[in-house]
């Protein structure tokens, strides 16, 4: 393929949800190990943007919108006390210790 076949190649932008299985499989062999680091996020006007992924065949080359979770707040997750210190039933353990300490002596 020469430089002028790519420049007048038609070129689209389609969300990853309306393509074909067969360009979605495409897809899946163009990024084997994904496309999380080929991402290039698209500004659509001020503060309206979109993440997409380039999808290259013989004809089109596609700009493939893809969904993304963007992780505004990690903070947020360390907020919900799945590390707290204190374990559920720990003083009832250590109070059924000190009854058996009693009486060993």
């Amino acid at each position: 393929m020469g430089k002028e076949s790519i420049v007048n190649k038609k070129r689209l932008i389609v969300s990853y949800h309306n393509l074909s299985p067969e360009l979605q499989e495409e897809l899946k062999k163009q990024y084997p190990t994904g496309y999380t680091d080929r991402m290039i996020r698209i500004e659509k006007g001020p503060g309206d943007f979109f993440y997409a992924v380039l999808l290259e065949t013989a004809d089109i080359n596609y700009l493939v919108k893809v969904d993304v979770k963007i992780d505004d707040d990690p903070e947020e997750e360390e907020d919900k006390g799945y590390y707290d210190d204190e374990i559920k039933g720990a003083e009832d353990i250590a109070s059924d210790d000190d009854d058996d300490d009693d009486g060993d002596m």
